[in-house]
C-alpha cells in the first residue's frame, strides 16, 4: 500500500477532525458575540448585523461541530461569512490581510468545502445513519 492509498483511506477521519475544529472555533465566535465571553463584550440583542451573526455562528457552529445537518449549517455559515467579508471588511482594502477579514474569508471557504464534501467521520448523523441502516442491530 502506497502513501497515497493511506492518505485516501484517512480522508473521512481528517475531514471529520477539520469539521470539529472549525465548528468549535465558529461556536466560540458566536458565544463570544452573544454572551461576552473570551475577552469580548456581548453584542446587544437585535443589533444588526452582529447579534444575528452571533446567533448563526453559535447555532450553525454547534451543528457543524456535532455533525448534524452539516451541509445546511455549513451553507448558511459560508454565506454569512461571505456577507461579513464583503460588507464589513472588503471596503477597507482588497485583500484579507489589508482589511482584517482573514477569519471570515477562511471560515467562508472552509464551510463551502464542507457543503460539497459533507461531515466526514465522527459525526452524530453518521452514528444515527448506521443505527438505522438496513440489516443493523436493534
Amino acid at each position: 500500500m502506497g502513501a497515497t492509498d493511506r492518505l485516501d483511506r484517512n480522508q473521512p477521519l481528517v475531514l471529520g477532525l477539520f469539521r470539529i475544529v472549525i465548528g468549535l472555533l465558529f461556536t466560540s465566535e458566536g458565544a463570544a458575540t452573544l454572551f461576552g465571553v473570551l475577552d469580548r463584550d456581548a453584542t446587544p440583542a437585535g443589533d444588526w448585523p452582529f447579534w444575528y451573526a452571533g446567533v448563526i455562528e453559535l447555532v450553525c457552529g454547534a451543528l457543524v461541530l456535532l455533525g448534524v445537518l452539516t451541509r445546511a449549517a455549513a451553507f448558511l455559515s459560508s454565506g454569512a461569512m461571505a456577507f461579513a467579508y464583503f460588507t464589513e471588511h472588503q471596503p477597507d482594502g482588497l485583500f484579507p490581510l489589508q482589511n482584517g477579514g482573514l477569519s471570515p474569508a477562511l471560515f467562508c471557504w472552509g464551510f463551502l468545502l464542507m457543503v460539497f464534501f459533507g461531515p466526514g467521520s465522527l459525526s452524530l448523523s453518521g452514528v444515527f445513519r448506521r443505527d438505522t441502516a438496513p440489516g443493523s442491530r436493534g
